[in-house]
């Protein structure tokens, strides 16, 4: 029992990571150019797991059969969902972003379809009409030419869901060599690595890191990258994937709850009405999909949680 308790507060706690992360973020793009942010939070995030494995002595170069999942995994989940979502970030409040980023779900379902041909059901193919409303409810007050930039955020959103998408449907049709643990590290690495040039190229050299930047790359990177991820693979050993899938849905609600508490950020009806649709959108997705995929869809949850 205590054992069962000790991982409810693992999952418990990487929920809360993840949430608080959204206007920690928010924060910290303030001060730090969006794409140093993106590079300098997987930075961090690579030493601290590097650290983790060398002490637990697990480290070592990924095998030749899981260089292609490390590459689609850096590119699209890590490096390109984390700059979409930190420049998004510096125009849109902090809670409504972190809905549409984590509306991935319902992409899954057609990159799915046409990718490794999984006919989608009825019900899947309501989540996604749902959630689709949900997101158009959300986007709903900035669609006009002269909120053209919140437009553009919101795009940036939506692209970044996609490119998770990419990744979950690039892990069903992987077969892992190494542990998702083990090669989590190189994936951060060559986020990082990738992001580098991207970002003297767009924002120029870097610039001196306030107090503030400081304070909220070192949360983000060590607690809500790498603590994160290795609390959902652990978590993932000891929970069905339909407790995963159901917990995870609660990171977008209480992402706008801190972000309200914190950034006084405002909640509006069509917000609610989005969150409410996106949500159940999800929850119909991953209910189809859960039966008989557990334990490839604790691989899923297990490279999933760099959002």
């Amino acid at each position: 029992m205590s054992r069962r308790a000790g991982h409810r507060t693992l999952l418990a706690l990487t929920i809360l990571a993840w949430a608080t992360s959204w206007p920690v973020i928010k924060i910290g793009v303030a001060s730090v150019p969006p794409l140093w942010y993106a590079c300098l939070r997987y930075a961090i995030a690579t030493a601290c797991l590097f650290t983790l494995l060398l002490a637990r002595r697990e480290a070592a170069l990924p095998r030749r059969a899981d260089w292609p999942l490390v590459a689609v995994s850096g590119v699209f989940q890590m490096a390109a969902y984390s700059a979409l979502t930190a420049s998004a970030l510096t125009i849109l409040p902090a809670g409504r972003a972190s809905v549409l980023a984590f509306s991935t779900p319902i992409w899954v379902v057609p990159l799915s379809a046409w990718w490794l041909r999984e006919r989608a059901s009825r019900r899947s193919l309501l989540g996604i009409a749902l959630g689709l409303v949900g997101v158009l409810a959300i986007a709903a007050p900035s669609l006009q030419v002269r909120a053209a930039d919140q437009v553009l955020a919101y795009a940036m959103l939506l692209g970044a869901a996609a490119c998770w998408a990419i990744c979950i449907v690039a892990v069903r049709a992987h077969r892992f060599a190494a542990s998702a643990l083990a090669l989590a590290p190189w994936q951060m690495l060559l986020a990082a690595c990738l992001l580098l040039p991207v970002a003297i190229a767009v924002e120029g050299a870097p610039q001196a890191v306030t107090v503030t930047g400081a304070a909220s790359l070192a949360y983000v990177g060590s607690i809500a990258t790498a603590f994160a991820y290795w609390a959902v693979v652990e978590s993932g050993r000891h929970f069905p994937a339909s407790t995963m899938s159901m917990a995870l849905l609660a990171t977008p609600s209480l992402g706008i709850l801190i972000s309200t508490l914190v950034l006084r950020e405002t909640v509006e009806r069509h917000l609610l009405a989005g969150v409410l649709l996106v949500g159940v959108g999800i929850w119909l997705v991953t209910r189809d999909t859960r039966a008989g995929n557990s334990s490839q869809t604790c691989k899923e949850a297990n490279v999933a949680t760099t959002h």
